[in-house]
């Protein structure tokens, strides 16, 4: 007697959701609850309560509204990257300029979106975010980044050799300009005429190389030192 076998099945993405705003919290829940790959765990209402749960629930990914009483995301994004290393952490935000956005970059977060994304966005980024991409909303790139470039004249910059670059290749800095602005493997792939495996290769190693954990980080930081070039 043949038979088929069966595809493997995979535990849903565990999720927890934090912000303040009871009836965002539960549109989002009921959202997540739809989708058969993923699960609500546990729900918080602030920065100290969310650190209760994500102890007690032991999530995939974490959603953090930036802004919330007791404690804020950033804050809580912080003690929650240094107690849970692998979790992944997303801050959501409905301002496109916000100093908590620096302080949640340096905090570790990975990935950054606008509140009035749709709601098909956030489940592709939910998803994203477990395969190690780093979803970025435009507006909050450019947010951040016009933070980061006070008192610096990003047309007077001067383009670093490889060698003085922080040891970035020539590519890795076009591939990393491009993520500073936001995009995607995809998009980068598709601007550079080469593969997404090639843009995905060389994200990683320039990572390895600023010693950075994530694409946020490593787009803050080349703004920051002015190793963004003209691609």
């Amino acid at each position: 007697m043949n038979t088929t076998p069966t595809e493997p099945k995979h535990e849903p993405i565990r999720v927890v959701i934090a912000d303040d705003q009871t009836l965002f919290r539960r549109a989002v829940s009921a959202l997540i609850g739809r989708e058969d790959d993923m699960t609500v765990i546990g729900e918080a209402s602030n920065g100290l309560e969310v650190l209760e749960t994500v102890g007690s629930t032991e999530p995939d990914v974490v959603i953090l509204d930036l802004e919330m009483p007791v404690m804020n995301g950033a804050r809580a994004a912080k003690l929650l990257r240094e107690r849970h290393p692998d979790l992944k952490i997303v801050m959501l935000t409905v301002h496109d300029e916000n100093e908590l956005l620096t302080e949640a970059v340096r905090a570790g977060a990975d990935g950054y979106l606008l509140k009035d994304l749709e709601p098909a966005e956030l489940l592709q980024m939910i998803r994203g975010v477990m395969a190690d991409q780093s979803p970025l909303s435009p507006k909050l790139v450019s947010g951040l980044l016009n933070q980061l470039r006070v008192g610096l004249d990003v047309q007077k910059v001067i383009v670093p050799e490889p060698d003085t670059a922080h040891g970035l290749s020539r590519r890795e800095l076009e591939i990393m300009t491009l993520v500073s602005k936001g995009m995607s493997n995809r998009e980068i792939a598709t601007h550079l005429t080469i593969t997404e495996g090639t843009v995905k290769n060389h994200v990683h190693n320039a990572l390895r190389k600023l010693g950075m954990s994530n694409r946020s980080q490593a787009a803050a930081y080349i703004i920051r030192n002015g190793l963004n070039i003209r691609v």
